[in-house]
């Protein structure tokens, strides 16, 4: 009976302090019952007040209790570790709002420990006993607990559902597969597990191979990070190095300047000095000449005189010029223009290069190129405005709407003189340079129009070979004709299969060297695309034909592009 008792209510033997069963049970004044360590420590930490109290009803006791041992509850302690709670207890078993409880427990319930998918019913540790002792049960299927039990249940004929229905893929029970499911592949429930948990571990062995592969990735570029940071590190010492060179020989030509203006003052100066010099002692001859002349004008004498005016009059030819001409003169400001004209060659040249040096950097792309859109929603994000330069446009090209139009006339249009202008080909080029990601539509109508790019320094004269887009390695074209297409590359024609329509979409990844041409319609459909290296800014260009009435063609604005 006391055997019983304890297994009843276990949880009235915990301490409440620790919350586990008692250990050395005290019964303190008040009659609440604790560990004897667990109030000691709990008094000790009262000890500086003198007032010690219950931690459960609070009433205090002065002095400090002396605690005795409880035999009668130590050995109802004893009693509890043989009926198996004490674990229970002491993992606070107890089931809470959120835990799957035991269906057998009776008051408060105790936290489930196992769900039978069999018996559709979860149990405790000391419930699922029978499971675990009889062998009526060895066919039981034990899980983790489940909150959802039920479901297992057929709503409709109240049975257990073991059966799987392929056709409709959905669980059922016995019944259900001899009623509405009559007829459809139906399999047990285990046997679509196993098929199932084959299929998941292949997709696991497939997760796990993907898992695998991107590992690799990761490391490949941890190693391209450390190796583009090496060659970063690299090209900044050296860029440092070869611009330290240049200052130091700017440095060098300005101090041997610098030394040749003073060597070539100190020149100057001295051969001035020296004339100087010269001229002062002819001045001071000259005084000691006038001195003795004027003294001689004294003489009283006549005889005497004229006897010696031929000697004293006598004078010293000059020694140098009689007069010195102090012209304007420059002295060193030719040097500092000849300075000058230095360093507005070399800031052209640094200009002129820089774009070189800039492209290449900005050219530096070691990860794969970005995936093309797959719909036009997403070219229309790298959409740009392009308009035509007229500086560039062929005679019989006329401009309209904006420069974004360009139409192919039978008389003469007057255009200014100008080196960028076309020739020999009814072309011209946008005003813009394209790089990075790019795309744009052409509109266009006539008999053919070619749709193209090309770099700024194609030919503007001479043979269509020279300057007609798609006839040489600086211009890429794709012709359009009412009835077929055809892609140009270096006098190289290739025909394009695919459906012709009246606007053509142009999409360009500049450092991916990505060029692809699309007909535009209600779908886009791919026409042509190039894979190379583009090594200078591109530009777009329109080549149009006088044939029955002349061509047409109009770079959409991103307005118009929707």
């Amino acid at each position: 009976m006391a055997h019983q008792g304890a297994q009843l209510d276990g949880a009235k033997f915990c301490c409440s302090i620790c919350l586990d069963l008692l250990k050395d049970p005290v019964a303190i004044p008040c009659g609440h019952s604790y560990c004897m360590s667990c109030i000691n420590n709990f008094w000790d930490e009262e000890e500086e007040k003198e007032i010690y109290s219950c931690p459960q009803c609070r009433q205090t006791f002065t002095p400090r209790p002396v605690l005795m041992k409880n035999t009668m509850l130590a050995d109802l302690m004893e009693e509890l570790k043989k009926t198996g709670l004490q674990a229970a207890a002491a993992d606070h078993c107890y089931a809470e709002h959120e835990d799957v409880a035991c269906d057998v427990c009776t008051g408060r319930k105790l936290k489930a420990f196992k769900s039978c998918l069999v018996c559709l019913v979860s149990y405790c540790e000391k419930h699922l006993q029978p499971h675990y002792e009889s062998a009526a049960f060895d066919k039981h299927k034990l899980v983790d607990p489940l909150e959802k039990l039920q479901e297992n249940i057929c709503s409709r004929h109240d049975e257990v559902m073991k059966m799987f229905c392929r056709t409709d893929q959905q669980i059922i029970c016995y019944l259900c597969s001899v009623d509405e499911h009559k007829g459809h592949n139906t399999v047990s429930a285990a046997a679509e597990r196993t098929e199932r948990q084959r299929e998941l571990e292949v997709s696991r062995l497939n997760i796990q191979q993907r898992i695998q592969d991107r590992e690799k990735d990761v490391k490949l570029l941890q190693q391209e990070v450390k190796a583009i940071s090496r060659s970063a590190d690299k090209a900044v010492e050296d860029s440092e190095k070869i611009f330290t060179e240049l200052i130091h020989l700017i440095q060098k030509r300005s101090s041997d300047v610098k030394q040749q203006i003073r060597s070539q003052q100190e020149t100057e100066v001295s051969r001035v000095k020296e004339l100087q010099e010269k001229l002062q002692q002819e001045i001071t001859e000259l005084k000691r000449k006038d001195a003795e002349l004027k003294q001689f004008s004294h003489t009283e004498d006549h005889n005497q005189f004229l006897h010696n005016y031929p000697s004293v009059s006598q004078l010293s030819e000059p020694k140098d010029s009689s007069s010195i001409n102090i012209r304007p003169l420059r002295y060193f400001e030719d040097v500092t223009a000849a300075v000058s004209e230095l360093r507005d060659k070399l800031q052209d040249i640094l200009k002129e290069k820089w774009t070189n040096i800039s492209l290449t950097v900005t050219a530096v792309d070691v990860l794969l190129p970005q995936p093309e859109p797959k719909t036009r929603a997403g070219f229309l994000k790298y959409a740009c405005e392009i308009t035509l330069d007229p500086n560039t446009a062929y005679s019989y090209v006329l401009l309209s709407e904006g420069n974004r139009k360009a139409t192919s006339v039978l008389h003469k249009h007057t255009y200014s003189s100008h080196p960028d202008r076309f020739t020999g080909c009814d072309q011209v080029l946008s005003r813009e340079s394209l790089t990075g990601h790019c795309y744009w539509e052409v509109e266009w109508s006539g008999r053919r129009v070619d749709v193209a790019v090309a770099y700024k320094n194609i030919s503007r004269a001479g043979g269509l070979n020279q300057c007609g887009f798609g006839l040489n390695d600086k211009s890429w074209a794709l012709r359009c004709d009412n009835n077929s297409h055809t892609f140009l590359f270096n006098s190289v024609s290739t025909p394009v299969s695919g459906p012709v329509s009246s606007r053509v979409g142009v999409y360009l990844d500049h450092r991916a060297g990505i060029l692809s041409f699309y007909s535009v319609s209600e779908t886009m459909t791919l026409l042509h695309r190039v894979q190379t290296t583009f090594t200078e800014p591109l530009y777009a260009g329109l080549w149009l034909y006088y044939e029955g009435g002349g061509s047409t063609a109009e770079f959409c604005g991103q307005v118009n592009l929707g």
